[in-house]
């Protein structure tokens, strides 16, 4: 059983040394942010289990990181228990609007914080499911990380497998070249867009088997989609 990880967004140092000797005595796994682009960075590379986001951050606040996350379809069910030195009732609602899963105020009792992760970690389920990823004859075995056709072995590079898991699993959506670059690549990579071409190229030469390169499919002016309902071309 591997543990769940936190990622903890503070901009005071002690703060997350504190937040991280807690959770680390609870056998979590603990990441760290100063600030939101960090934190963006990190959620986008590490994929945590839930966030500690408090609520006032350099540049950008936790509250405005909150919306952006829950307006993206991608980080939208990610768990968010907000801190914060304020206790006012307006400021609570206010970071449960956001779509936030709970509320802690500060000053706060290393158990009342771990009690509290756990009863949202517990809601939010787990996140990652083991199951194989289809599309036609298309199957993608996420913990044997074999790709078969129709039952044929499919040989793929690691890219071109986490492309292809990430198609699968946001099927029927066009996406630009900079969101595949950072949901596959990360968001700590430097890479050009073009490579993502390059990359597809080799994923569809991969699925040539019964002509399923055809799901991959090129959307003009923005990016790419997989879609079994292929277009006849003309």
């Amino acid at each position: 059983m591997h543990s769940k990880t936190i990622l903890i967004v503070d901009d005071e140092a002690p703060v997350r040394d504190m937040l991280r000797v807690a959770l680390e005595m609870a056998d979590y796994r603990c990441l760290e942010a100063e600030n939101a682009q960090a934190a963006h960075a990190l959620i986008i590379d590490e994929k945590p289990d839930l966030i500690l986001l408090d609520w006032m951050l350099p540049d950008v606040s936790g509250v405005e990181l909150a919306r952006r996350l829950k307006r993206d379809e991608l980080t939208a069910s990610l768990p968010i228990i907000m801190l914060t030195a304020k206790g006012e009732e307006d400021h609570k609602i206010k970071g449960l609007e956001t779509g936030a899963d709970d509320y802690i105020t500060k000053p706060f009792s290393p158990r009342e914080l771990v009690a509290r992760l756990k009863a949202v970690l517990r809601r939010a389920g787990p996140s990652t499911p083991e199951e194989p990823l289809t599309a036609g004859g298309l199957v993608l075995d996420p913990v044997s990380h074999r790709v078969t056709i129709n039952g044929n072995p499919v040989e793929m590079g690691p890219t071109e497998f986490r492309l292809l898991t990430f198609f699968l699993s946001h099927q029927e959506r066009a996406y630009t070249r900079t969101q595949l670059l950072d949901h596959v690549w990360g968001g700590n990579v430097y890479v050009e867009e073009r490579t993502v071409d390059v990359h597809i190229r080799r994923l569809r030469k991969a699925l040539t088997i019964d002509g399923h390169e055809r799901y991959i499919q090129t959307v003009r002016g923005t990016g790419y989609r997989f879609s079994v309902q292929t277009v006849e071309r003309v």
